[in-house]
């Protein structure tokens, strides 16, 4: 394990920690630099960055931000933001044809309530999904930590039957995703392929850098073979290039497959995938819960960290 792995171990703990999260939320400058990788709080400010992106081309995916919610009230509240997301897209014409979508996290809309909580998120991923065809745009479920992939997975099939269109995230550092691969390759299946971002054990995921981005070619040559809809998500050069060659030749046309990225993270590079005739998507979060979404991204890369950094450092 080397430097970085450490430095992610690292953070990935921290992003539990009560003491330094209120540290960091409290911090004048920490809305300044959350704001390269954040749209803003309010609905508008994810419609307003959301165009932004469409003036260049770029697609949107857009989550709103929050998770491990444990009370239905909250549940229903984010839910009832992510209708009226999708409503301002529609009036801002930026939903049609999948132009900008959602991507919902399953314990923000009621999954970790105690009891009941699978089936109220299900009913409220079902009120987006209807919201979303009624506009001409579609839904990702985002997948959280390892403990609730079979859930989420399960979610996304019941979906399935009512709307096909339904996206589901795989992650390439748990061992299990070269399967789920497999078993969600097939005709229409939208699948976003991601490293992974959550702290997992070693029984579950690897631990190594270099064995994540083998399992990750791995699973997208299996995506690429099939006759599904893989979304590319990595910001790694390697990564997306073994992705166009892949996709090459598999004989894939450029509106069968697309490559995602943060909102914030080598934007220049975003720019130059669009503008080379390749579906670009950004992840675009939105919203006031933006802590935990923030230490995972600067887990992902050590030059995350150093941004965040020197802008600490500059702030003095």
């Amino acid at each position: 394990m080397d430097a970085s792995d450490l430095l992610r171990g690292a953070l990935l703990q921290l992003s539990g920690s009560d003491a330094v999260r209120a540290a960091v939320v409290k911090a004048p400058v920490s809305r300044s630099v959350v704001a390269r990788y954040v749209a803003g709080e309010e609905v508008a400010d994810a419609v307003r960055v959301t165009g932004e992106l469409r003036s260049t081309n770029r697609l949107t995916t857009i989550d709103h931000l929050g998770e491990d919610v444990t009370e239905r009230a909250q549940a229903e509240h984010t839910r009832d933001t992510y209708l009226a997301l999708l409503g301002a897209l529609d009036e801002a014409d930026l939903s049609r044809f999948g132009a900008a979508e959602v991507s919902v996290k399953l314990s923000a809309v009621g999954q970790a309530i105690p009891g009941d909580g699978d089936a109220i998120a299900l009913e409220n991923a079902r009120a987006i999904c209807e919201a979303a065809e009624r506009v001409g745009t579609t839904v990702t479920l985002d997948m959280e930590d390892h403990t609730t992939t079979d859930r989420t997975l399960e979610a996304v099939r019941a979906l399935r039957e009512d709307f096909p269109w339904v996206g589901a995230v795989l992650q390439a550092y748990l061992h299990r995703t070269e399967a789920d691969c497999r078993d969600l390759a097939g005709p229409g299946s939208r699948v976003r392929l991601c490293k992974g971002a959550y702290k997992e054990p070693a029984s579950v995921a690897y631990q190594d850098g270099g064995d994540v981005d083998l399992s990750y070619v791995r699973c997208l040559k299996v995506l690429m073979a099939g006759e599904g809809y893989p979304m590319v998500a990595t910001h790694d050069p390697r990564l997306v290039e073994i992705g166009q060659a892949l996709a090459s030749h598999h004989g894939r046309s450029p509106d069968s497959y697309e490559f995602q990225m943060l909102l914030g993270v080598r934007p220049l590079e975003q720019k130059r995938i669009a503008d080379r005739g390749h579906q670009m998507r950004v992840y675009l979060p939105f919203g006031e819960d933006w802590y935990g979404y923030l230490v995972r991204r600067l887990a992902e890369r050590p030059a995350n960290v150093r941004f965040f950094l020197r802008s600490l450092a500059s702030s003095g």
